[in-house]
């Protein structure tokens, strides 16, 4: 049963993250309107942007950043362990919200599969319901038979019946010859 819940749970996963991008999808052709009316405006704005203004801040910013390098390697080796720490942690972290919400993404999708199997279950008994005949009339006919035929059946020597069904053509005929 081990294995089996350990492919369920990839399957559920896989049905939820279906689920919420079918979901999403469903949003996109609003964004889109929403991204063409707000277009001319954005455009707009670009091209009455001074590029020269925006180069010169540019250039400011990483004169400002080169000369504010600590030279000092000693100093650097210390930053890149603090720094190499701090990932591991954040990686950590990132691992532990990821594990979350894939547990959150295969509970709804074993929602979402149930949700599926129910709606699935329902149209399938419909059919069944108009497909099938109402087995009280044969449990009327069974309780109808005299006593005498059990005993009659038992003293005639019993034949082996065959599982195979006959050919629709020859079931037909034998139905008309009855």
């Amino acid at each position: 049963m081990a294995i089996i819940d350990e492919l369920r749970t990839p399957l559920y996963f896989a049905a939820g993250a279906a689920d919420l991008a079918a979901q999403q999808a469903k949003k996109v052709p609003g964004l889109i309107e929403q991204l063409a009316a707000d277009a001319p405006a954005r455009i707009e704005a670009v091209r009455n942007t001074d590029t020269k203004a925006v180069q010169e801040k540019a250039q400011a910013k990483f004169a400002e950043f080169v000369g504010g390098l600590d030279t000092d390697l000693k100093k650097l080796g210390e930053q890149a362990q603090d720094l190499a720490l701090r990932g591991v942690g954040v990686a950590a972290e990132y691992a532990v919200k990821a594990r979350e919400k894939y547990e959150e993404l295969a509970a709804h999708g074993e929602e979402t599969v149930k949700a599926w199997r129910g709606e699935v279950a329902e149209e399938i008994t419909e059919i069944a319901v108009v497909v099938e005949p109402d087995p009280e009339p044969a449990a009327e006919a069974k309780a109808e038979e005299p006593q005498a035929e059990p005993e009659a059946k038992k003293a005639a020597p019993a034949r082996k019946t065959s599982t195979r069904k006959a050919p629709a053509k020859k079931a037909a005929a034998a139905e008309t010859a009855e």
